[in-house]
């Protein structure tokens, strides 16, 4: 189940309750663990989280019995998977995962793509422009997430009125992820590998339509002197813009290959990781004056590894006879 509903389920309703280590990882323990096998059987068969959460163990485990085991797999929502899901994706590199058979593995239909958006603002304003029903899904693929984000969020949902909306990010703080909107949404540090955010984005459809909460993350570190770890002369050396944008390099990920080590594929995505990191750390830049040497030596360091990666994806590119554009 997502992570995010963990968190909603302790932190709004107080459902269970975790310790937490010393790390401030949340531990479960095995009674943990069995109240919430109870509590997602239970909001599967239709009961409210709300309802359920100040419930014992032993008033769980009597509903769990008094409810048919055949109502847990005929919710509307189960249901709805036998038909298209419409989904509204802002995201070009997004837009081009979903068309691939690792992500489509579990779908019984494939997904109906009603439009793709390189913006939320973009998706906002087509959204009140033009005559629709309702979506289902609202995906939303983001380089760095900032709290800022929050306004543009709700005016797309707004827009489209999605039944869920999903969040996948490469780098975010938490400030960032506390900002966004309390609403029907879940959010997932961005994965690399094509069958888990297939798998991720199939549960979330079938997820009852409530509050999904958000997943925790880092945020940005203190001041720092960029001057003192400039070890490799970055700040003299210029560094050359993006070669391939997320969308190519997407496309280039999902071609076949002779190496079957997929190498190929395994430095697309990295390349992917790095050029967000380094346009990540520009936005942190501008956004913070206190930590502008930092992120300004990070972007840099970014850049750096990220040229490199290029001429290597070129080079293998070219002695497989691979197209890269």
């Amino acid at each position: 189940m997502p992570v995010s509903t963990l968190r909603i389920w302790e932190q709004r309703y107080q459902a269970i309750g975790p310790t937490t280590s010393a790390s401030g990882h949340r531990l479960y323990s095995a009674a943990d663990l069995e109240r919430v096998v109870l509590l997602r059987q239970l909001t599967q068969a239709g009961h409210a989280i709300g309802t359920l959460a100040s419930l014992n163990m032993a008033q769980l485990q009597g509903l769990a019995l008094a409810c048919p085991p055949a109502m847990a797999q005929a919710t509307p929502v189960s249901q709805a998977l036998s038909t298209p899901l419409r989904i509204v994706v802002v995201g070009q590199g997004m837009a081009l995962r979903l068309k691939r058979a690792a992500v489509l593995r579990r779908w019984a239909r494939y997904p109906d793509v009603v439009a793709v958006f390189a913006s939320l603002t973009d998706a906002a304003q087509a959204g009140i422009n033009t005559g629709h029903a309702p979506v289902d899904m609202l995906v939303w693929q983001t380089t760095g997430l900032h709290g800022d984000a929050a306004a543009e969020l709700t005016a797309a949902q707004a827009a489209w009125q999605p039944r869920k909306l999903a969040i996948t990010y490469r780098f975010a703080s938490t400030h960032a992820l506390d900002a966004l909107p309390d609403t029907d949404m879940a959010v997932i540090q961005e994965p690399t590998d094509d069958a888990v955010l297939g798998a991720w984005l199939y549960e979330l459809a079938r997820e009852p339509a409530q509050s999904m909460g958000e997943a925790p993350t880092g945020q940005c570190t203190p001041p720092f002197d960029a001057n003192h770890h400039d070890a490799m002369g970055l700040s003299s050396t210029p560094i050359p813009p993006r070669r391939f944008d997320d969308a190519a390099l997407t496309a280039f990920a999902g071609l076949s290959t002779r190496i079957t080590c997929e190498c190929p594929k395994h430095l697309a995505e990295l390349l992917i990781q790095i050029a967000s990191f380094e346009a990540y750390s520009a936005d942190c830049r501008h956004r913070n004056a206190a930590d502008a040497a930092l992120h300004g030596y990070l972007q840099r360091v970014a850049g750096t590894a990220r040229a490199l990666f290029e001429a290597a994806l070129q080079r293998v590119a070219t002695e497989e006879g691979l197209p890269l554009t």
